[in-house]
């Protein structure tokens, strides 16, 4: 059966064949016939295909040619108009009797301006514009809202941890000690890694094809870029670990704990394992602190009531695999409870629901009771965590289904 396939012209041959290779990819390839092609085919085009894949490779059986952009003019319509002249700016007097101004804008005599304006209509609403608009000067300017009755944390919020930006010091010492000929290579080695060397190689072998010139031999060049590859990957380390060691107590974690993980391949020499154990002593040290931090925050803000806020910052412990003490996980656990009831409003509950299968405690947590009537949007979301709390969908009558998979095409990825 044949299978529509994007490829890639890459040379043509003295024959009349083309080869050809899998857009953006290495395989497949192969060649087809010059006669399949379109007018004013050339190297580099990106064609689609119908292709048909036998035991000893792919064949081509028809070339698409490309699609064009082809624009159509709207028709449009012509407005002859009157044909008399028009003034291109009018004016328009309003009517007299419309009183004096005094020397603040207000109308005097007749008309809506005899009235104060807190007087009018409308006006002694709360949060008007009239005297009876205005706020109590002892309530400090807040609206009495039920949803403001629970204690508010104004405590400022955590800065943003910094991400690691190192510096190229060992990196370029690394390029300048190398020849000449293999500096391009290693900057590409730094930037790219493996892959991008061998794609320039594949751009180099397409040129030299299509210019019938000498090709370069790629499992030379890419021996050669392997040998070189560790050299640099140390000096890359070291200018992280440096960067890191600088600045150790207010990097972002996930950027220590790369640079640590990475030392054990990367650290050559006594220095570079010297700085890397003292980092990695540092970096414990921290989430040591912050794991403290952390327990007295969700200790805090139980007390406070906050039942969401803690389940959520239960989800997101410094230390990956410790536990919460027995004390404060029975704590989240009775307020999820306690907040999970028949007179709580379903977004509040599906809320809270959504937060508890995330937490540590999402199997520990049974509500006290169910909405007489769920809505579909709680329901719905019951729905979608009824893998993360089962119990609680079997409550609801709903047998826990793991979410549909997305399908995500190419389209869809490159987009």
């Amino acid at each position: 059966m044949s299978h529509r396939l994007d490829v890639e012209l890459t040379s043509t041959r003295d024959d009349g064949t083309w080869t050809w290779r899998a857009a953006g990819a290495k395989l497949p390839k192969g060649s087809l016939d010059g006669s399949l092609l379109y007018d004013g085919a050339k190297v580099g085009d990106v064609c689609k295909v119908e292709a048909e894949t036998m035991i000893d490779g792919t064949e081509i059986i028809a070339v698409l040619p490309p699609k064009t952009k082809q624009r159509k003019e709207p028709e449009l319509v012509q407005i002859l108009g009157s044909g008399r002249p028009q003034e291109l700016v009018t004016t328009q007097l309003a009517p007299k009797g419309g009183g004096r101004r005094n020397d603040r804008g207000d109308r005097k005599g007749g008309g809506r301006g005899d009235r104060p304006r807190g007087d009018r209509k409308g006006n002694d609403r709360k949060g008007g514009r009239g005297g009876g608009g205005q706020r109590d000067a002892n309530d400090g300017g807040q609206r009495n809202r039920s949803d403001r009755s629970r204690p508010r944390n104004d405590a400022p919020s955590k800065p943003k941890a910094k991400r690691l930006k190192p510096r190229r010091v060992h990196r370029d010492a690394a390029i300048k000690a190398l020849d000449p000929l293999s500096q391009p290579l290693g900057r590409e080695l730094l930037r790219d890694g493996i892959p991008g060397v061998r794609a320039i190689a594949d751009k180099q072998i397409a040129a030299a094809t299509a210019a019938e010139t000498p090709k370069i031999r790629t499992d030379a060049l890419l021996a050669h870029a392997e040998k070189l590859l560790p050299a640099l990957k140390g000096a890359e380390w070291l200018d992280r670990a440096e960067a890191a060691k600088a600045g150790v107590d207010n990097i972002d974690l996930r950027d220590l704990r790369s640079v640590v993980a990475a030392g054990s391949t990367h650290a050559k020499g006594a220095e570079a394992k010297a700085l890397a154990t003292e980092l990695g002593e540092a970096v414990t040290a921290r989430v040591d602190a912050e794991h403290r931090a952390w327990l007295a925050e969700l200790s805090q803000t139980l007390d406070e009531g906050r039942t969401v806020r803690a389940l959520r910052l239960s989800s997101r412990p410094p230390k990956a695999g410790a536990p919460i003490p027995a004390d404060i996980a029975q704590k989240l656990t009775d307020q999820s409870n306690e907040s999970l009831t028949s007179d709580t409003g379903q977004d509040r509950f599906a809320t809270v629901l959504d937060a508890v299968a995330f937490s540590p405690v999402h199997t520990q947590v049974r509500p006290a009771s169910l909405p007489e009537k769920p809505g579909d949007e709680l329901l719905g979301a019951v729905r979608r965590l009824s893998m993360r709390i089962p119990d609680i969908a079997k409550m609801f009558g709903i047998e826990p289904t793991p979410p549909p998979k997305r399908n995500r095409s190419r389209s869809g990825s490159r987009r």
